[in-house]
């Protein structure tokens, strides 16, 4: 086709009967192709975030669709991501500005079952930039068995199809992110490495530095390829229940609760939810190293969820417990019907069991387990689930003696 002869350096390919390629005009013809789908991907990008960027309370809104109550989290979370467009946009649009916004990265403490993850998986359903949830558990310190900690931004690249570009303004969600706190305050001959020694890894992260990511994640070698990644503008936003943080608070509290002027009704409020008081004092004495607090600027805390809210989640949210099972057995031709008293004491089980959300989950799936066994065999076509068959199946599955609170 180009009219060059073949050579053992650039060997020529036969197409079709007397037309051959050239192993030059290949990679030029791929580089061209990949070249215009990343052109007419970033404009579709462009035309589908340029019309309006969502306001903090349209962000909120949404987030109530899935996630019940956390509001003050809510809130948070919507400005951030709100500030993070506006700082793509302030990129995009005038590079001359000498105001640059910086990014102000998030953690999230509160207690398990509480929303944490919903709300990051439900912010992914919005966002119109690359977004990934990973965790912090897989990762330990560079030449140990493990997770290198830049590996945590191969799933980002993995979510736009490696547009470094696009990576670059992406939003990621460390999960479990107390799981790697200092495992001692006390020096030893023996290295944390997978405590403050990814503390220490995840500090070039969140600042903001080229670092080189593995593309197919796992562990870095000589021989790879790595795809070197600005994470000056990628937002992070962590998470973790911080179990046990509690006491480190009530102990800070109860400092200042010498004398007068503390009646009874406040002290039992601050027992019965001592989370809403966390400061980053009190994440530096769970085990998070002093540099990385300082490069999570936003604290905010999520509520423990009450009885009102435990009973808003079974059946309010689009992707709630009870909606699911309905529309399981609606593609069976069932109706599903599940009483107020059912549903009550589904929620008072929970209560009791301290499981958070996904105890409702764990109790609905215990209950549910003969009926969706039946259910498409049978030619009943209206299933009635009352507080007695949910007491029975409960006691069925003996689960006063598995479940001990």
């Amino acid at each position: 086709m180009c009219g060059r002869e073949e050579t053992a350096a650039n060997p020529v390919v036969s197409v079709y009967d007397q037309l051959t390629i050239c192993e030059e005009c290949i990679d030029f013809i791929d580089q061209m192709r990949d070249a215009e789908r990343r052109d007419r991907k970033n404009m579709a990008n462009k035309d589908k975030g340029g019309k309006s960027i969502p306001t903090p309370k349209k962000i909120h809104e949404f987030l109530d669709q899935y996630v019940i109550g956390q509001d003050e989290a809510k809130k948070y979370l919507s400005v951030a991501v709100y500030n993070h467009y506006k700082r793509i946009n302030q990129q995009k649009d005038s590079e001359a500005d000498d105001v640059d916004i910086e990014k102000s990265n998030i953690i999230l403490v509160g207690p398990t079952g509480t929303g944490k993850t919903l709300l990051a998986k439900s912010i992914a359903r919005l966002l119109d930039v690359p977004f990934t949830i990973v965790d912090a558990t897989v990762l330990t310190e560079a030449g140990y068995v493990g997770e290198d900690i830049e590996s945590l931004l191969t799933r980002l690249l993995q979510n736009c199809d490696y547009d470094v570009e696009r990576a670059q303004r992406g939003i990621v969600f460390i999960d479990e992110i107390d799981k790697i706190a200092r495992k001692s305050d006390n020096p030893s001959i023996t290295r944390d490495v997978s405590g403050e020694g990814v503390q220490q890894g995840l500090l070039k992260l969140l600042e903001g530095s080229t670092v080189l990511v593995p593309p197919n994640g796992g562990r870095k070698h000589p021989e790879q390829k790595l795809i070197a990644v600005d994470t000056k503008n990628i937002l992070f936003i962590c998470g973790g229940a911080f179990d046990g943080i509690e006491r480190k608070i009530a102990s800070r509290l109860n400092t200042h609760m010498v004398g007068y002027g503390h009646d009874e009704k406040s002290r039992k409020m601050q027992r019965e939810n001592l989370m809403r008081y966390v400061l980053p004092q009190d994440l530096k004495s769970f085990g998070l190293i002093p540099e990385i607090i300082g490069r999570l600027p936003i604290l905010t805390s999520l509520d423990p969820l009450d009885r009102n809210a435990l009973r808003r989640i079974l059946t309010e949210p689009k992707n709630a417990i009870v909606r699911q099972y309905k529309k399981m057995l609606e593609l069976d031709g069932k109706e599903l019907v599940f009483t107020d008293d059912a549903l009550d004491l589904i929620v008072d089980k929970a209560i009791e069991y301290k499981l958070g959300a996904r105890g409702l989950r764990s109790i609905v799936e215990t209950v549910m387990v003969d009926t969706m066994y039946e259910a498409p065999s049978s030619k009943q076509k209206t299933i009635t689930i009352d507080a007695d068959y949910v007491a029975s199946q409960l006691d069925k599955a003996h689960y006063d003696k598995t479940h001990i609170s």
